[in-house]
Formats: structure tokens, C-alpha cells, sequence
């Protein structure tokens, strides 16, 4: 749908001379607005320094050569009505521009600004402002809260120039506020002007400049399109239509003296919305990068004078409202989008008839586990565990179901297809089938070293097994350390349930060589830890099995004697024994049972 709407704009430097920009470098002479208007100027210098040397106003600082303001214009509004006010000041992306805003209708007295901006455009947006940026950029920094407004209420806004170039700029007000209340939700009545204030059209917009007065006998017209003011030949009547961009004057003759009025009318081009192709997916797509589609929209339109914006509904897109982030979050199935490609210097002017469809194909195979384990002879079962009845699925060996049992190791291929989008989406997965053997405990090795003690479980598997002290949590490690002396229990797991299997140790510490020889150190060897257990004995023998001592718990320790008589220096061996739950004597098993007497 195209569509041309007039509203009410005060300056435009785009198809006139920016000599004819109206443009105050001071608060007291603010350029006023009203209405839902657009606004574009340029600023060149700052006239006399509003803030008296001030260092700072709320955001803005002092810059280089003393001043808050470095190239500034002042605008001054009053709201109409009540409700959600913003403003979207557009610029060029390479330059650098700050705001302030104030609540106030005293120049002497703005007090500290409502909102304010001063960050330089390192992302190169096209606009900063209060509200949301028109662009769905929704990471913009340069945009403030929007503001909540009640009738009657006076601002001023500085816009300062802080970059070597100066392109100018353009202000569009937005809102809540302009949906409720279209015509008055800024109050014209700050502009006293018998033609009103600047207009601002679209190409083609009938314009009638109306300047009825009571008493006037006569009316001459003049236009000024940048080279001065001439008289329009032939235009004597109360109105005047005009179809170009100029400033126009009315000479109202009365008897008690001539009324002269100027007004600006600017007349905006009306973008075209090009065909935008549908786009389609299969790959489940969370994310899609609206702006590729911009140039498709604006064809041979520069981006520099038009804007792209997309919605959810056509009433959207005719109103401006709601425009889509440009990272826009996509769901599945098909959604149609509407466009708007509108002037970046009088959104009003717009064509929304353009639409296209996304397509986000959902992947037909659901996030089912791509490795089984064969427990010994076992069966797996593998596949879609989730399946959908409009989706035919094939796997690499010929089977035709969601899921298959199977029975040899290997790489087994899901491919499922939806063939209801009318994209055919199509999505692969693979399923490794791996063998496990039910685990084995080989040995355990204990370090004895009564500090810290270190157990290490050697099992018949590496790195698919999990491994336990007692009660404690597995772990995928197999090696425990610190720990104390006594029984324990250590169970090695297959997590893919291929059972477990634990074995009962005892940590003890011992001496490995003592000197019997009376001084007093080392004269006596005994196993450390063994308190812990019910019935504890230690059995000592030679290296041909000979038994020659057994130590309780209580015991002192073996002095290296048999039947009173000194041993010779050499390698001895032991067994501890100890009684179970049961009642029954068990051998420990584990401890490297040799130690050395030494004279």
C-alpha cells in the first residue's frame, strides 16, 4: 500500500538552499516546532555560550575551547497531550553528534536535562535519539528512555556538532502520543505565524496555503525557491496552492495597514517499495539478518534518503510502528512480512506494498543421542526417539524406521525428511555403536604412605569406565588420594550400564626395613592402621614360607628374633588377616607385602 500523508515540519535544507534553513545557534531564539514534524538543518557554530562557562549539563561537558556547545541548534517544543513521547534524530553515520533535553520554558533557568546523550558513533548508526531507533537496531547506545509526557509541558533540545564534517541532520518525532492524539499531540499554538508553521509534504500532496483575513481587501503572493522573494503573477486571492519546495509570502493589504507572513513548504520524494523475494530454510534458522533484503526493497533508492523497516502486519507497516529488529528472531513454519521503505526526511512519506514470506524449515530429526554401547552380547537401540508421523526416515543399512536395534559395532545414518513444508528438508545424523565389555578389576595398587595415602584401580578398560571410593561420587579418574587407613570399598562402573563391580581393600602403612639392634629406633616392626579392623593378625615368614611371628593389634612388633635367636639380615614376608561381618577370616589382598631387617 503507498500512501502520502501532509503534516506540519519546521525546517528542510533537502530541494532548497541550506541559506534558507532555519537554524538558531542559541536558546533564546529557538527554532519552535509542532506536530508530528520533521526537522533537518545544519549547525554552524554556537552562537553566545548558553551555559555561562558551566562545566557540565547533565551528560555534556566542557569541550576544547570552553564550552558545552561546539556546533549547536536550539529547538523548542510544548506537548499537546499525554502519553509516550520520543524523537529520532537521523545523522550521518561517519559523524559524531550529542543531545540534551530540558524541561523548561526559561532559557535562564533549564536546570539539569531530562535526557541526555553524548556518545560518539563509533558503530556508525544512522540514529540517536529518545525511544527506540526506527531502524530496529535495538543495541543502539545513542538512544534514551522514552519519555512520559502530560499536556502543557516545555523543552528545550540542543543538538551539538562535535565531528570535522557536518552533513546536517533530520528530527522526526514518535510515539504513543502521535497515535492517540495525530493532530495536537504537540501544540502549535507556540508558533505565531498567520500562514502557520512550515510544512512539511510528499511529492504530489496538494498544499494549500490559507491566509483569510477579516478586513483585507487584497492578497500578493511572493515565492522564494533560494535566489529571494518574487511576486507570483496572477495569485490575488485568500489561498494559494503550491506543488514546489520554497519559502512563500503573503502581503495581506488592509485598511489599516499591510499583514506580511512567511512559511516554508518542503515537498519530500515518495519512495517506491520493490518486489522482495521469499525466503526458505531447512535448517531451523533462530536468527535472520533482515537487512540483506534492503537492497531488494529500495532498488536503485539510496539508503541515504530512504529507510527500510519491516512488520508483523500490514497496519504496522502503514503506521511505522513495531518495526522488526534487524536480528530478527525467527520461529518455525511460514510467517509473512510487510515493508516499509519511507524518507529518511519525512517518514511520512512511505510506500508499504510490498510483503514477502520466510520460510524457517524446522530439522525433522530432534537431538537423540549419536553414541550406544553393545554391553557384551547386548542389544542397542537407536535412533529418533521422538518421532513424527509426516516424516519418512532411511538408514544407511535399508531399515526404513525411526529406530533400529542392533547388535554389531559401527556407524549407523538417520536421514529423516519432511516432505508437509513443501521444502523436502532433510537432515542427517550418525550414531556411533561402540562395544563394552562389563568391567573388570585387574589389580589395585596401594601406596602405603600413611600421610597420604594413594589407591590406583586398574580395570580392563581405560577411559569408558567410572570409578568410586566407598560411599563417595563416581569419578572418571581412577587413582584416590588421602586415603585413610582401613576397609574400604572401591567399585568400578560402565555408565552405559554395562554393570559395575567393587572389591573390599584395607589401607594400612608399615615400615619397609627396621634395625633391631637396641637403640632405640627401629627396633621393632609392626603393620600401622590395622586397629581399624575386627581381629587383625599379622602373619610373619622367611622367604621359604616359614612362619616365624604373629602380631595382634595390641602387639609391640617383632624384634627379628625366632625362638630367642637373632635373624640374619634379609627380606621378610606377612599376610594380614582380619574377620568379616560374617564372621568369616579373610586375607587382605593388594598390600606389597615384603619389608627388610637390617643390622
Amino acid at each position: 500500500m503507498r500512501r502520502c500523508q501532509l503534516i506540519l515540519f519546521c525546517i528542510s535544507i533537502l530541494g532548497v538552499s541550506r541559506a534558507m534553513a532555519q537554524v538558531s545557534a542559541d536558546c533564546s531564539s529557538a527554532i519552535r516546532i509542532c506536530d508530528d514534524t520533521p526537522v533537518n538543518g545544519g549547525t554552524n557554530g554556537l552562537g553566545v555560550d548558553d551555559f555561562s562557562g558551566a562545566e557540565s549539563s547533565g551528560c555534556l561537558e566542557q569541550a576544547i575551547d570552553g564550552t558545552i556547545e561546539s556546533n549547536s541548534a536550539w529547538y523548542r517544543f510544548r506537548t499537546g497531550a499525554s502519553g509516550q513521547l520520543g524523537f529520532n534524530i537521523g545523522v550521518d553515520t561517519s559523524e559524531d553528534w550529542d543531545f540534551a533535553l530540558y524541561r523548561s520554558d526559561d532559557c535562564q533557568n533549564l536546570g539539569e536535562p531530562v535526557r541526555c546523550n553524548f556518545f560518539d558513533n563509533q558503530d556508525q548508526n544512522s540514529f540517536i535519539g529518545v525511544g527506540e531507533d526506527p531502524s530496529g537496531e535495538e543495541t543502539n547506545v545513542q538512544y534514551e528512555e522514552w519519555l512520559q509526557v502530560e499536556p502543557g509541558e516545555d523543552y528545550y533540545l540542543l543538538i551539538n556538532n562535535f565531528s570535522n564534517n557536518n552533513s546536517g541532520f533530520s528530527i522526526q518525532f514518535s510515539g504513543h502520543i502521535f497515535e492517540t492524539n495525530p493532530y495536537d499531540a504537540l501544540d502549535c499554538s507556540i508558533i505565531d505565524n498567520l500562514l502557520g508553521p512550515p510544512i512539511s509534504a510528499c511529492e504530489g500532496d496538494t498544499v494549500v496555503l490559507d491566509a483569510t483575513t477579516q478586513d483585507a481587501t487584497a492578497y500578493n503572493w511572493y515565492m522564494d525557491p533560494g535566489n529571494g522573494y518574487q511576486v507570483i503573477s496572477g495569485e490575488n486571492n485568500a489561498t494559494l496552492q503550491v506543488a514546489a519546495s520554497a519559502n512563500y509570502r503573503v502581503e495581506v493589504v488592509r485598511p489599516m495597514g499591510a499583514i506580511y507572513s512567511d512559511v516554508q513548504v518542503h515537498f519530500s520524494p515518495v519512495p517506491v517499495a520493490h518486489p522482495v523475494s521469499d525466503d526458505a530454510s531447512c535448517s531451523g534458522l533462530g536468527v535472520y539478518d533482515l537487512s540483506q533484503k534492503d537492497t531488494e526493497a529500495l532498488g536503485a533508492q539510496s539508503d541515504a534518503d530512504f529507510m527500510v523497516s519491516y512488520h508483523l502486519s500490514l497496519s504496522d507497516a502503514v503506521s511505522g510502528a513495531n518495526s522488526l529488529p534487524r536480528q530478527y528472531s525467527m520461529e518455525v513454519g511460514a510467517q509473512t512480512l510487510y515493508i516499509r521503505v519511507s524518507s529518511v526526511d519525512n517518514p511520512s512519506c512511505f510506500d508499504a506494498s510490498q510483503s514477502f514470506q520466510l520460510i524457517n524449515g524446522a530439522s525433522p530429526l530432534s537431538e537423540f543421542a549419536t553414541e550406544a554401547y553393545l554391553c557384551g552380547s547386548h542389544t542397542a537401540t537407536i535412533g529418533e526417539d521422538r518421532p513424527n508421523t509426516d516424516f519418512s526416515y532411511l538408514w544407511n543399512n535399508g531399515e526404513t524406521t525411526p529406530t533400529i536395534t542392533v547388535s554389531e559395532p559401527g556407524e549407523y545414518t538417520l536421514t529423516a525428511t519432511d516432505n508437509q513444508s513443501g521444502l523436502g528438508c532433510s537432515d542427517s545424523r550418525t550414531v556411533t555403536v561402540i562395544r563394552s565389555n562389563p568391567p573388570q578389576i585387574l589389580d589395585i595398587q596401594i601406596e602405603d604412605l600413611q600421610n597420604n595415602n594413594t589407591v590406583t584401580v586398574v580395570a580392563n578398560e581405560t577411559g569408558l569406565f567410572e570409578f568410586r571410593l566407598d560411599d563417595g561420587p563416581f569419578q572418571e579418574g581412577n587413582k584416590f588420594y588421602g586415603v585413610s587407613p582401613g576397609l574400604h570399598t572401591v567399585t568400578v562402573n560402565d555408565p552405559e550400564g554395562c554393570g559395575s563391580v567393587s572389591e573390599e581393600i584395607v589401607v594400612v602403612g608399615f615400615p619397609r626395613f627396621f634395625t633391631p639392634n637396641a637403640d632405640g629406633a627401629n627396633d621393632y616392626w609392626h603393620v600401622e592402621g590395622i586397629e581399624t579392623l575386627k581381629a587383625p593378625v599379622v602373619h610373619i615368614f622367611d622367604r621359604f614360607g616359614k612362619l616365624l611371628a604373629q602380631l595382634g593389634a595390641v602387639d609391640q612388633g617383632w624384634d627379628g628374633r625366632f625362638n630367642g635367636e637373632p635373624l640374619p639380615e634379609t627380606d621378610y614376608w606377612f599376610k594380614l588377616t582380619y574377620t568379616d561381618d560374617d564372621g568369616q577370616t579373610l586375607t587382605v589382598k593388594y598390600i606389597n607385602n615384603h619389608f627388610s631387617l637390617k643390622r
